[in-house]
């Protein structure tokens, strides 16, 4: 072969490797037929399907590569957090102890702690409000109001825990107390936690509706709502992939067959058959790549048969889609016993496993008739 003409199959054989659907282009199929009577493997030619359009919500994009629904990637949800802060790790604040039997005497001096704590919140000493309102839960740990005022002083001081742990204790105390559903909702939404945090504000509005709730309530729920639509978008994206997943699983089986089958078979050639199992192989092959197949039925001792056999060839070169198989009699009598053959040339016309005509005798132009009648009707 000339040096030109190698340099261009070397550019063409590069071209197939990088593109491999190049294969699938008509002007090549000889081409194709040829690797594929080689037993190559040639990928199956890329499908562009619409994905399926849910007009209730968008699907964020994601990549058709894997479809373990567990692998998608989610996108960030575009909050107003500008007031989270980090979780506060201190060592768990002091508590009265509930078993305790509190006094008048100290439910007073409780009391007193907590106005003092009230003037120094006025003045902007938490700190110092601090200790008057831990003074003030130690003296009296049944009032579930010192708690809560407690919890509000630690959200104030940016230490959202501390505050849950004192509105936890003061919901036990009183599961009605609307400051503790406030406080705890409030201390939630500085950690993030937005769904809790509406849960807690929604009750503490029921309860005891001001502005301050409300206000805290409109925030929260506007980021609790992305969360969710977020949510509902990507369960509906794992569902459709859940649901395609076998689907394409499928469709990727059944053209693994019809490669498998198309490597079985040779266009534009006659195939030799010698026994039942390979007849029965190469029509199973046809029928799973939607093929005609023609069976046709000869003997060495044939004069009928050496007449056709070359016209034979030249039809399977002109459609080249079909599959053209060649019997002889004597070397795979059960085939021929199966089809019950009592004279040749005798030929016989498949689709999907099933005989739809038959030609007996050495009749060129019915049998181009018939195979251009039923290879149109595929």
């Amino acid at each position: 072969m000339e040096g030109g003409k190698l340099r261009e199959l070397k550019q063409f054989i590069e071209s197939c490797k990088s593109n491999p659907s190049l294969l699938h282009d008509p002007s090549l199929s000889f081409f194709k037929s040829y690797l594929l009577s080689l037993g190559a493997r040639i990928p199956p030619h890329p499908k562009t399907e619409p994905e399926d359009v849910d007009h209730k919500m968008s699907d964020p994009p994601f990549s058709a590569q894997n479809d373990d629904p567990d692998d998608i990637v989610e996108s960030d949800v575009e909050l107003d957090d500008a007031d989270v802060v980090q979780p506060d790790n201190d060592p768990p604040q002091k508590m009265g102890d509930p078993s305790a039997q509190v006094t008048e005497e100290q439910m007073d001096a409780a009391q007193l702690a907590k106005s003092k704590a009230v003037d120094a919140i006025s003045q902007g000493k938490l700190d110092e409000a601090l200790d008057h309102l831990t003074q003030a839960v130690l003296l009296n740990p049944h009032s579930a109001i010192l708690y809560a005022t407690r919890a509000s002083v630690f959200m104030k001081l940016k230490k959202p825990n501390a505050a849950i742990r004192d509105a936890d204790t003061a919901l036990k105390i009183n599961p009605d107390s609307a400051k503790g559903y406030k406080i705890r909702g409030m201390s939630r939404a500085l950690l993030g936690l937005w769904k809790e945090s509406v849960s807690d504000l929604r009750v503490a509005s029921k309860l005891d509706h001001d502005e301050e709730i409300a206000m805290a309530l409109k925030k929260v729920e506007l980021n609790a709502n992305k969360i969710e639509e977020h949510r509902r978008k990507y369960d509906h994206l794992r569902k459709q992939k859940e649901q395609k997943r076998p689907r394409v699983k499928k469709e990727q089986q059944t053209e693994d067959k019809v490669q498998e089958a198309l490597s079985a078979l040779k266009d534009g050639q006659v195939i030799g058959i010698h026994s039942t199992g390979e007849l029965e192989t190469k029509l199973n092959a046809a029928s799973k790549t939607s093929r005609l197949a023609i069976l046709y039925f000869t003997a060495a001792w044939c004069g009928p048969c050496r007449f056709i056999a070359p016209i034979y060839t030249s039809l399977a070169e002109k459609y080249p889609k079909v599959v053209f198989l060649k019997v002889d009699i004597d070397e795979a009598r059960d085939a021929a016993s199966r089809w019950n053959i009592t004279s040749v040339p005798m030929f016989f016309f498949v689709k999907n496993g099933k005989e739809v005509d038959k030609v007996v005798g050495a009749d060129k132009v019915t049998l181009e008739m018939k195979i251009a009648q039923h290879a149109g009707s595929f």
